[in-house]
């Protein structure tokens, strides 16, 4: 990898919180943004648990990434985080405190809209202190299966991401693509009011295993043999809008400003963390030391 510029870090300026139900407990949960320190990263904190429950959101953190992206280990840990870190990325915020009273952050609609929304209601602001801009000096990618994840070098300064939807004639979404620039605005008008979405067997299985019982067909994308049920899509190809929000959230586990072109066809969190494994070792590999400690 190598560095192709650089920027001044960015914070928020003041608290932001937001409330929601979580996917997994059912509980309702606060989520509070933070102003923090230049250098700090993203850091949760489990307040349910005391204020030196902290997890530095690094991907040498990861313990799961069955359906969403886990940190730490029990019973310091924090689930589907991968949203908020999106929201904080797409919007280059690099230094917050992310204060939750439970072990998951909150689902909202499940989409980033809600994080974005409280995260321009505070405020953005500069620190003195830089943050590399990185790209890659050739394409690394990670395969499993028939699904692959890869980044390309570019001549633009700039990232981008292309997604390819693809579940199968049978199934009830369908084939899709898409390719988004990622900037702030950009993220915050065309990327993060994509929710997530599961087909109608899929919201059973879950309902049965005790995930989202708290919640309706009017929380995310629940699809049927006929479309989204009681729903409708906010974009035509918002599945795969979702999948480029989704992998937004799980490099932001990398700790810097990345650039480059992304394509990914049939790729879930396991993947989108491994290709970060391997961006992090390419840069730990250029760095005199990480700028970030786990």
């Amino acid at each position: 990898m190598k560095k192709i510029n650089d920027r001044c870090q960015q914070t928020i300026a003041g608290p932001a919180e937001v409330d929601g139900i979580g996917y997994v407990t059912g509980k309702t949960i606060r989520l509070c943004f933070r102003p923090a320190p230049a250098n700090t990263g993203v850091v949760f904190v489990r307040t349910d648990l005391g204020h030196v429950a902290c997890i530095n959101a690094c991907v040498a953190n990861v313990t799961g990434t069955a359906r969403r992206t886990t940190l730490g280990n029990a019973p310091v840990h924090v689930s589907l985080v991968e949203h908020v870190l999106a929201a904080l990325s797409g919007l280059r915020i690099d230094n917050c405190y992310v204060e939750l009273d439970a072990p998951e952050a909150p689902g909202m609609d499940g989409s980033a809209q809600a994080f974005v929304n409280a995260l321009h209601r505070a405020g953005i602001i500069a620190q003195n202190d830089r943050i590399g801009i990185w790209t890659v000096d050739h394409t690394i990618f990670f395969t499993r299966g028939d699904a692959t994840i890869a980044i390309h070098p570019t001549d633009l300064p700039e990232l981008r991401i292309s997604y390819l939807l693809d579940y199968g004639k049978e199934s009830p979404i369908p084939w899709q693509m898409a390719t988004m620039r990622v900037t702030p605005g950009d993220f915050a008008a065309d990327i993060a009011p994509c929710r997530t979405f599961v087909t109608e067997d899929e919201a059973i299985s879950l309902k049965n295993s005790g995930i989202g019982s708290r919640s309706t067909v009017a929380d995310l994308l629940v699809f049927g043999a006929h479309g989204p049920i009681q729903n409708t899509v906010r974009f035509g190809n918002e599945p795969a809008r979702h999948k480029i929000l989704d992998i937004i959230g799980d490099l932001a586990l990398l700790g810097c400003d990345l650039r480059g072109h992304i394509v990914a066809f049939k790729t879930g969190h396991p993947h989108n963390v491994e290709l970060a494994r391997t961006l992090s070792t390419h840069l730990q590999s250029v760095l005199p030391r990480q700028r970030r400690v786990a």
